[in-house]
């Protein structure tokens, strides 16, 4: 069994390749969004712009905690 060094710096490593996915989506949600917006779809555009939210918090969330796990 890894030691807890190594086990925090896989686990870190794996958030942060789910952060980095976090920013892709966010990115392609995005330029979908512009594109509602410049179609007249404002109410869909406006759900997607909620899903931005999420995903920003939730970002922020998995920054958090992957410092605290660095830290250990």
């Amino acid at each position: 069994m890894p030691n807890s060094s190594e086990a925090n710096i896989a686990t870190a490593d794996a958030l942060t390749l789910l952060l980095h996915n976090q920013h892709a989506i966010f990115a392609a949600i995005e330029e979908v969004t512009k594109w509602l917006l410049e179609n007249g779809v404002g109410s869909v555009a406006a759900n997607a712009t909620a899903a931005m939210e999420t995903l920003d918090t939730n970002a922020q969330g998995i920054k958090d905690a992957i410092m605290q796990i660095r830290q250990l």
